[in-house]
């Protein structure tokens, strides 16, 4: 087999010609796909959602590079008709059509249809939580909480359960309490009260809930919930506690832990419990 490799005809006129007009046309043609992505941004789609401008922006690049491709093989020489037939391109189309891609790009229209979250929003699906990085034809992208990238495919974010937690301005803020049962819960009521108006994060509107839930195994159990705007989640949780805390032992009003008693029979009293160590000793 022959390997000698005729450098100066590599180098003909003829050659140089050729490679001089493949390079201008992918320069030119890539430019010219950047500048239509951009004038379609800046002009044609103020109205749309972050992830529908995303998505119209990799459809026309994605498109005009397969173009650009096609320009090129061209100027090879190349029949594309030829190409395609010979790759087995239908064997092709066929298969991909039977794979879950199909499916997901169905179920990412889907998704930027319904406006269910945009990018930026927090969501949580199924057990997964973080911001919304991408929404794409295959997949959306979520940034957790601890900056780590999670990718969901579309029929998975269209068939589970969705929680949106920053698609409205405010939200509401529930503490789970619990007071001894020998507090006045009149006064406890007041100091919740009390702390709600305090509190700079928490919003007059919509009214404070103060609900008694339940008579506990060591007390009863309050939900205190509190109007915020969204963007004051971590500050409003931090000094809540504090508020809560604070307010409570100013009120001296007990938050009750576990408690266990032994009794010797139905009608006696609980009985004192006397832990001696190894050596005796009380």
């Amino acid at each position: 087999m022959d390997f000698n490799f005729d450098f100066q005809q590599f180098l003909s006129a003829e050659n140089l010609t050729k490679a001089l007009k493949i390079a201008i046309i992918i320069i030119v043609g890539y430019g010219l796909i950047q500048l239509l992505a951009l004038i379609v941004r800046r002009f044609f789609t103020r109205k749309m959602s972050p992830q529908g401008r995303m998505l119209l922006n990799k459809a026309i690049v994605y498109t005009g590079v397969i173009l650009l491709v096609f320009a090129v093989l061209r100027e090879f020489g190349i029949n594309i008709t030829t190409l395609l037939a010979g790759a087995g391109i239908v064997g092709v189309i066929v298969g991909f059509a039977s794979q879950t891609s199909v499916g997901n790009i169905i179920s990412g229209l889907f998704v930027i249809s319904e406006k269910s979250f945009e990018i930026g929003d927090l969501i949580r699906v199924g057990d997964k939580l973080g911001i919304v990085y991408s929404v794409d034809l295959l997949s959306t992208k979520l940034r957790t909480l601890d900056n780590l990238l999670i990718r969901i495919p579309n029929q998975n974010i269209l068939s589970t359960d969705i929680t949106n937690i920053t698609k409205f301005p405010i939200r509401r803020m529930d503490v789970k309490l619990s007071v001894a049962y020998k507090e006045d819960l009149r006064k406890v009521k007041e100091v919740l009260q009390d702390v709600a108006v305090k509190n700079p994060l928490v919003l007059d509107e919509p009214e404070t809930l103060i609900l008694f839930q339940n008579y506990g195994a060591s007390g009863i159990d309050i939900t205190f919930g509190v109007w915020f705007e969204k963007t004051n989640y971590v500050k409003l949780r931090n000094s809540l506690f504090i508020d809560i805390q604070e307010a409570f032992e100013r009120a001296e009003i007990e938050i009750p832990f576990p408690h266990v008693s032994l009794y010797r029979g139905e009608a006696s009293k609980p009985f004192q419990v006397e832990v001696i160590n190894e050596a005796g000793l009380s």
